[in-house]
């Protein structure tokens, strides 16, 4: 059975259906609420590494605390880090972990790939 984490959002449509989807392939999965569990620093840079992207590319960039506060702005990396960790909302959904690889669900349909990668 196939072992897989999935960074969740039971409000995100797209979070809903790529955690059914990896139900129905019948994974172990290590279900994290982000928003409750907020990864720490080294948790969310190695699900950078895994993603192989640099923080500000799972920034989601429609939230209201993104336009609000952060467009148009530049920080480095360790700062978005330190603003994912302070904002957690902004942390695109899902994200699956599977091993030493990892996708971000959107569309949830790329769950499925990850899993058929050896």
């Amino acid at each position: 059975m196939k072992k897989v984490t999935i960074l969740h959002n039971p409000r995100c449509g797209k979070s809903r259906e790529a955690l059914s989807l990896l139900q129905k392939e019948n994974c172990e999965i290590e279900i994290i609420e982000y928003l409750k569990k907020v990864p720490t620093k080294k948790e969310l840079k190695t699900i950078l590494s895994k993603l192989g992207l640099k923080a500000v590319e799972i920034v989601r960039k429609k939230e209201a605390i993104y336009v609000e506060k952060f467009k148009n702005k530049n920080f480095t990396n360790e700062e978005w880090i330190q603003l994912l960790i302070e904002n957690p909302i902004l942390i695109e959904r899902p994200i699956v972990i599977d091993g030493y690889k990892a996708i971000i669900g959107r569309p949830p349909e790329l769950v499925i790939d990850l899993l058929e990668r050896k």
